[in-house]
């Protein structure tokens, strides 16, 4: 008789790009495999709930096309020819380049190019250890969160919010610009509780009818670009009714007189104008906030993602301001914790010795930077060597084919660390194989919510493949940086010094057997009750856009970016998107897919056959003017460049909006080219950013 396998579990926490940092428990089945991922039911943000995606985890760790040798290009760039390499050779090679390019034109002509497709803070940030000691190019971190961070900023002064937990506690729940059931299922866990135990209403605040706005009581679908249009007209309506907190204002905010005076103009028919909704939805939005007081405001990061994006967060997060919801338990807002975890992460970044003279680039600007534009380049060299890991950029940056042509400069060495053969891996001159997360130790924080959580080690990788962290370490060895602080040390003593430095003196042991710990700041502070960020204590309903401090500033020699001089004083609609016109009658949205996480899992089979390809979203109006039948394949374009795409008629969207949900490989496209051939590098107000969801297009058959 046949006996089942042993079966143990093991404790980590989710790796990837996304607020929840899930606490997981992991089957670890005999032979070191996988089996099951499930969230542990212990932590209380989790509470036991994860995505498909990661619950699958074991078919995308023991996948048939992993990367698992290192290999060396040996046609040209892009052509798919190949030569496996040894680990040691592959590393010298590195090592080759990188210096032969810094006696050329100096250490800046080398570009260390990493993010977050690890959000472990070992092996996503040791990378910078290895910049700040040769002195190599600076990376600015644009890509994903400053519009969201700097417009929460602007009103909070600090990057923290209320509790999310209290979502199950609240009266109502608005989720903002955030499809929570693809990118944060556990937003919906606790506003379903709240549903379940209080009758709280969810109210979805979007762009078009997504998984999320489908479990809606209210579902608000509003034109791309217009969130703060809405976020006035519900301030407009609490002054007019007397439903503002006119206390909680007098003692908490900066200036609720002249943001009522700025506010008279912009009453429910001003905004449903710009926005496309009614009125009537627009009043029945502003009345059950205003008798509600503890709604509970969860702001997410895509309706930011467009030029106006700044504006957007702190309008909208000046509505629970205006209403006072912040007094509540189950009330306020919340963004992301980002602020209160505390962690010293100095010696994993080589802090010590950052030179603040060394240029920094923009990491949305990859394109123009590798097609030697002297303004992106900041005056510097020409960038000719890179090791890019923790990212994909030839797929998930704006201008792809800028990118693409910068990739293949026949004076560029690339090397990739990637565990699968991705669209930038293709172009690479030297690829080498990369753990996943259940491989090796590391350590998270969770943004969207408030645990610290260890990820150690569960499973061993297979044998060719190595960790972000070794990868650092040899690379310092042979550019003779290895007796720097910080380097020499393993991932867990790096892990354990970090927390004793942070005030964790238990370290890596005291966390490994308690699997997280809980950061959440206190009532008062967590809903600034003892007073908001900035040294008055007030919130801010007139951000010094330019001149005040930001969560992730750019350096200096970078300075304000986009057209800053051009954001309003106080809460308002600025037309600084990419408005529809003639020539480009439609505005194009590239939303995340529920299986997918940026580019991450579109290479398994079962997020692959559950999102089906890549589609293009047309109203059915649209379709009927343009004599598209569903199913059609049809070109979408702007001035960047064209994708062919298959199209989906549904009144999901609204006329004149079109969206593709993604990240597809450029691969899974007809012509081999994706969605962000179509989107903007062009920096955000005022600390830059890339307004993926703020694209004018045509559509032709």
């Amino acid at each position: 008789m046949n006996k089942p396998l042993p079966i143990s579990i093991g404790h980590s926490a989710c790796p990837h790009d996304c607020p929840s940092t899930c606490a997981l428990d992991v089957e670890i089945l005999d032979g070191g495999r996988i089996g099951r991922v499930r969230g542990a039911a212990e932590n209380d943000y989790t509470a036991g709930v994860i995505c498909a995606k990661v619950a699958r985890y074991a078919e995308r760790i023991h996948h048939a096309n992993r990367l698992l040798k290192p290999i060396q290009r040996v046609g040209e760039k892009g052509s798919g020819e190949w030569r496996e390499i040894c680990w040691d050779d592959a590393l010298d090679l590195i090592a080759e380049k990188f210096l032969a390019a810094e006696i050329a034109h100096g250490p800046e002509a080398v570009w260390p190019y990493q993010y977050a497709g690890t959000m472990g803070l070992v092996q996503r940030d040791g990378i910078h250890r290895l910049r700040h000691a040769k002195r190599y190019s600076g990376q600015f971190d644009s890509i994903c969160t400053n519009m969201a961070w700097s417009g929460w900023f602007a009103g909070a002064g600090a990057m923290r919010g209320a509790d999310p937990r209290e979502i199950a506690k609240s009266d109502c729940v608005v989720i903002w610009g955030t499809n929570a059931v693809a990118t944060q299922v556990n937003v919906m866990t606790h506003a379903a509780k709240a549903r379940k135990e209080r009758g709280a209403k969810i109210v979805v605040v979007d762009i078009y009818d997504n998984a999320t706005m489908k479990q809606a009581d209210l579902a608000l679908k509003l034109r791309p670009g217009t969130d703060a249009a809405l976020a006035c007209a519900l301030m407009h309506v609490a002054f007019r009714d007397s439903t503002a907190d006119r206390d909680y204002l007098a003692k908490y905010t900066d200036d609720p007189a002249g943001l009522e005076a700025h506010l008279k103009s912009r009453d429910p028919e001003w905004a449903a104008a710009i926005t496309g909704l009614s009125s009537d939805e627009i009043e029945a939005f502003a009345a059950l906030i205003g008798a509600t007081p503890k709604t509970f405001f969860r702001l997410g990061y895509g309706f930011t993602r467009q030029r106006n994006g700044v504006v957007a967060m702190h309008a909208a997060m000046s509505v629970p301001a205006v209403y006072g919801n912040w007094r509540h338990e189950g009330g306020g807002a919340f963004h992301s914790n980002s602020d209160i975890f505390g962690l010293d992460k100095s010696e994993i970044m080589g802090a010590a010795y950052r030179d603040p003279s060394v240029r920094h680039l923009d990491q949305s600007r990859i394109g123009a930077v590798l097609t030697g534009d002297r303004e992106a380049l900041s005056g510097g060299p020409p960038v000719t060597a890179m090791l890019i890991q923790n990212t994909n950029p030839a797929n998930v940056c704006p201008e792809q084919r800028l990118v693409r042509q910068g990739l293949l400069r026949g004076d560029l060495f690339v090397a990739v660390h990637e565990q699968f053969m991705t669209d930038t891996a293709k172009l690479a001159d030297l690829v080498i194989p990369a753990t996943m997360f259940l491989e090796h130790d590391d350590i998270y924080r969770g943004g969207g919510q408030n645990h610290i959580v260890l990820g150690p080690k569960l499973v061993d990788p297979p044998a060719s493949v190595r960790t972000n962290h070794f990868v650092v370490e040899e690379l310092a060895k042979r550019l003779g940086v290895s007796d720097r602080p910080g380097f020499g040390r393993s991932e867990r003593e790096l892990i354990d010094a970090m927390l004793k430095a942070s005030g964790e003196p238990g370290g890596f042991e005291a966390l490994k057997a308690g699997r997280w710990i809980d950061k959440q700041p206190d009532f008062a502070t967590a809903h600034f009750l003892s007073g908001f960020g900035w040294p008055d204590g007030k919130f801010r309903f007139t951000p010094d856009w330019a001149g005040s401090m930001a969560p992730n500033r750019p350096p200096e020699s970078l300075g304000p970016q986009g057209p800053y001089r051009d954001l309003p004083a106080f809460p308002d609609h600025v037309e600084l998107i990419e408005t529809a016109d003639a020539a480009h009658p439609y505005r194009l949205a590239t939303a995340p897919a529920r299986q997918f996480l940026n580019s991450t899992f579109a290479e398994t089979s079962g997020s692959r056959q559950r999102e089906g390809g890549p589609v293009l979203t047309i109203h059915p109006e649209d379709a009927a003017r343009e004599g598209f039948e569903d199913g059609a394949v049809v070109t979408v374009g702007n001035r960047r460049g064209a994708v062919r795409l298959t199209l989906a008629i549904s009144d999901a969207v609204k006329p004149g909006v079109l969206v593709h949900e993604g990240l597809w490989a450029n691969s899974d496209f007809l012509d081999g080219e994706g969605i962000n051939v179509l989107t903007g590098a062009d920096p955000v107000a005022p600390f830059g950013g890339a307004a993926f969801h703020d694209n004018r297009v045509w559509v032709r058959g």
